[in-house]
């Protein structure tokens, strides 16, 4: 290895590592070795094939400087050819054992990067939702990605580093003095010329790294956001592209600049180092030669100083920041530790129940909840804030009762933020109740595993979120199973098999990002379909049909009620029309169940959802007459989703200064009844 590539490899060791001085946390060294155990024999012969390749690497320098001695004594033929086979030899022994040790290198860190990613991940996927609400995607991932590949350097560069280099320095030094102890030790003089920069530099090359890293962070979270498909549709309608454009090329030129001085620095930094090789250099054969003419030294023995001082520097430097190295790797262990070590709200029991075959009940009983605050079910570092907020915990819901029986619908109306969304999120057991009890079939959700409880209910809430993926396989994550057929004869219950079929691919097209090749009525009866193909007997509808037109609506209450025909339905509604037929409705306010029974005895009490239900269609009333999509007597059909002068619509149904909703993000925590209007 030259000087001048140790000099590349220490800077960039230097400048990628996390320069943080901290002590070694024995707990997170234990757990190291609890995820290395399984791999520690490779990592033996990884160490061990370590120690054969820096024997080697001593060779070669000896033998090169046997060859010039017996060429310049004239020596025997034969013994300078054997020499010469020899080094070759060793040269392809050492290029034999690179090419194992890079793969011995790459199966122990692909391995270590395996389990430490797949443990991350079946953790997260167990984290409740509101862990995700409150969480960065973005700083979620860097700790599958970055800090993963951190901690496997330990194994894969660190580890093998630091015994192959031991070995060859203490081998190159034993051999350099038995050559010639003066030029040794003056050689080794030098060498706080070489570190010393190296690390000054390093240090200052990886502040410049790291604000390079910020500000590319910053412009590519810039980008991600503008280019999602709601970002550039929120950009085209209200956004100013001067604007949008002078931010960014800003952003850029920050990149640029920091770029400059980076690249600068690293020149400056390389050409002194490599300065101070020549000088090294320049010392061994100077001294040596003066040496060697003076017939205290070999000639030999002056080219395998000068062969071996760059065994010697090599290793004396990459030591020195041998340190910053393990700190760094162990940042990253303890950085994916602190996520391994969040848990879950919301743990299945080991002795978890089934839901009882046939159709099942869903009771609510003395039901009181309060969102999580965010210590409970976050981390600042995936916040990306200094410390998290501690709002949150205040009772949203409060003693909710309330039984559906087997077959049987429950509507859910009330204005936004009181709590509908809340009550249905309750149900799967997104959260879990702080006081009462969820039961389905007369167990408690708590009680039941987690594969039950998907087998058994299934929700279609308002986005109708799908996976950048094929129509296919957004179908079959309800069932994956299922037939050519059964996935045809869901599209065609959900009325899609018509646009489905003339998709240039049919079930293979991918629907884009979140669906967004699809319009919003037609992601909402993908995931309509999606319901029908599970065929699940409990069922929530949070607002199912609040993006379809007059049409689509029609059509898919059609799939709907063959949908829940037999089933146990939970049903939030926006337009009262749609629930007319439930069996029992419950007028939720301010997260307290302030009125329950059917249409015609809720209209004859004249209390909260008569109120409702006069506002919602008093303008068409009061016009009189029938307009287009209205039914005779002035109540509009199922498409109408006109709120005009009712109230209470979202954004209205609070005067200024007054406190917020139950279930607002002020008051309750980050998940709220979402665009719901009053129903």
């Amino acid at each position: 290895m030259s000087m001048e590539t140790t000099a590349w490899t220490q800077l960039h060791s230097v400048m990628n590592a996390q320069q943080e001085r901290r002590p070694f946390a024995r707990e997170t060294l234990r757990r190291i070795g609890a995820f290395a155990r399984p791999h520690r024999r490779r990592i033996a012969r990884f160490v061990a094939l370590g120690v054969v390749t820096a024997l080697l690497a001593v060779a070669t320098p000896v033998l090169a400087g046997r060859v010039v001695d017996a060429i310049v004594s004239r020596g025997d033929r034969a013994t300078v050819v054997h020499l010469a086979l020899l080094i070759a030899a060793i040269a392809m022994a050492e290029a034999a054992l690179g090419i194992l040790g890079r793969r011995l290198s790459a199966t122990l860190g692909e391995g270590l990067i395996l389990d430490l990613r797949t443990a991350v991940f079946d953790h997260v996927q167990r984290m409740p939702v509101a862990f995700f609400t409150r969480t960065r995607t973005g700083a979620l991932v860097s700790r599958l990605n970055n800090d993963v590949i951190g901690a496997q350097r330990a194994f894969s560069n660190t580890l093998s580093g630091v015994v192959s280099n031991v070995v060859t320095l203490l081998l190159t030094l034993a051999v350099m003095l038995t050559l010639s102890w003066q030029i040794t030790l003056l050689a080794l003089v030098l060498l706080p010329v070489f570190v010393i920069p190296a690390r000054r530099m390093g240090s200052r090359m990886a502040r410049m790294q790291r604000e390079a890293a910020t500000l590319n962070a910053a412009m590519g979270t810039r980008m991600t956001e503008r280019f999602s498909a709601p970002g550039a549709t929120l950009v085209k309608l209200f956004g100013r592209p001067e604007e949008e454009s002078a931010e960014f090329a800003a952003r850029a030129r920050r990149v640029r600049d920091i770029g400059i001085r980076t690249a600068t620095a690293q020149s400056a930094f390389i050409t002194a180092l490599t300065l101070v090789s020549s000088l090294a250099l320049a010392l061994v054969y100077g001294l040596g030669g003066w040496f060697a003419l003076r017939g205290t030294l070999e000639p030999g023995a002056v080219v395998s100083l000068a062969l071996l001082l760059t065994r010697l520097y090599a290793p004396l430097t990459a030591l020195a920041g041998a340190r910053v190295e393990v700190m760094s790797a162990l940042v990253s262990f303890e950085r994916v530790f602190e996520v391994l070590d969040l848990q879950p709200l919301i743990e299945e029991k080991p002795d978890a129940r089934e839901v009882p075959e046939g159709p099942v009940a869903v009771e609510f009983d003395g039901v009181r909840f309060g969102y999580p605050s965010a210590d409970k079910v976050s981390l600042a570092s995936l916040e990306e804030v200094a410390s998290l907020d501690t709002r949150g915990g205040a009772e949203v819901l409060h003693g909710v009762s309330f039984r559906a029986e087997p077959g049987q619908t429950v509507a859910l109306v009330g204005s936004s933020g009181a709590g509908k969304s809340t009550i249905a999120q309750l149900l799967p057991r997104l959260y879990d109740v702080d006081e009462g009890a969820v039961r389905i079939g007369g167990v408690d959700v708590r009680d039941l595993s987690a594969a039950t409880l998907r087998a058994t209910l299934g929700m279609v809430t308002q986005d109708g979120h799908l996976f950048h993926d094929s129509v296919r396989a957004n179908l079959l994550l309800a069932r994956p199973d299922a037939t050519e057929e059964e996935l045809w004869d869901a599209l065609r219950r959900s009325r899609l098999d018509d646009l489905v079929r003339s998709l240039p691919d049919g079930l293979d097209t991918v629907v884009g990002e979140r669906g967004y090749r699809l319009s919003g009525g037609e992601r909402q009866r993908m995931t309509i379909a999606r319901l029908l193909l599970a065929r699940q007997r409990v069922v929530i509808l949070d607002e199912a049909t609040a993006h379809l037109d007059n049409t689509s609506e029609a059509a898919v209450q059609e799939a709907l009620a063959e949908a829940l025909a037999d089933r146990t339905a939970v049903v939030i509604a926006h337009r009262l029309s749609t629930v007319r037929a439930a069996d029992l409705i419950l007028v939720v306010e301010a997260g307290t169940v302030v009125e329950r029974g059917t249409h015609d005895e809720l209209l004859a009490a004249d209390g909260r959802y008569a109120q409702l239900y006069r506002t919602q269609f008093a303008q068409q009333r009061h016009q009189g007459g029938q307009r287009p999509g209205e039914r005779p007597g002035g109540e509009p059909q199922e498409g109408d989703r006109s709120t005009e002068g009712n109230p209470s619509t979202e954004g209205e149904q609070q005067p200024a200064g007054a406190p917020p909703a139950a279930d607002s993000p002020v008051a309750a925590g980050p998940v709220t009844d979402g665009a719901e209007a009053v129903a």
